[in-house]
């Protein structure tokens, strides 16, 4: 998840389209709309077999907009479809395994820490980002108010990357921006409505080129 911009990025998580074919136009046409920094693909209640074959298909689209390809949870699928990066809620034991096996070649992080003890524990292994919130928690319209309160502590005391998990909604980006947090996730806030993707996408930078703090590089 490299970082160019001077401001928070956008980081999408794919939605639960069962064929992979209309699943990579869908994530396809969504890039279209914007600055998007990885795209985290999970597993949701897919078999390894199935899971193998939606990342396949949506990885090379991914890399073709110049965005990173995070495969969620599955480092055996992970180590087949030569993603980017392996995202991974996980706790720090976990994490720390997962960054020795399979940092630099891959991108490595995640967390969904809960709390700030368990958050620095996370770091001490020195994943490439910490999230605050899980992948699959936008079940209300606002991102939780403990992830945006650990993003801003994070984001003002550790140099390792935070990205913060949004809701259904994207009237809060600016709240998650100004956290100063590198990065931050939406999935059916976007792709809710499949059609209308592009544009969120399209509206979530131009609010963040617009409201997010800057950051000295």
């Amino acid at each position: 998840m490299t970082n160019p911009i001077d401001r928070c990025r956008l980081v999408l998580v794919t939605p639960d389209i069962a064929d992979a074919t209309a699943l990579a136009a869908v994530t396809r046409d969504a890039l279209r709309g914007g600055d998007v920094a990885s795209v985290i693909i999970p597993q949701h209640d897919l078999d390894e077999k199935s899971f193998q074959k939606r990342c396949e298909a949506l990885i090379s689209v991914v890399q073709a907009a110049g965005a990173a390809a995070l495969v969620a949870g599955d480092s055996r699928v992970a180590g087949r479809v030569r993603p980017d990066g392996l995202h991974l809620e996980v706790g720090p034991t976990a994490m720390a395994e997962a960054v020795a096996r399979h940092a630099p070649g891959l991108i490595v992080g995640g967390g969904n820490a809960r709390e700030r003890h368990a958050a620095l524990s996370i770091g001490e292994s020195q994943p490439d980002y910490v999230m605050f919130g899980s992948i699959n928690g936008d079940i209300k319209p606002e991102p939780h108010a403990k992830n945006i309160a650990l993003a801003e502590w994070w984001a003002d005391m550790i140099e390792i990357p935070c990205l913060v998990m949004g809701g259904t909604s994207i009237a809060f980006v600016e709240e998650m921006a100004q956290t100063r947090a590198e990065f931050i996730a939406f999935g059916k806030a976007v792709f809710s409505v499949p059609a209308e993707a592009p544009r969120i996408v399209a509206e979530i930078n131009a609010m963040l080129d617009e409201k997010a703090p800057r950051f000295d590089r």
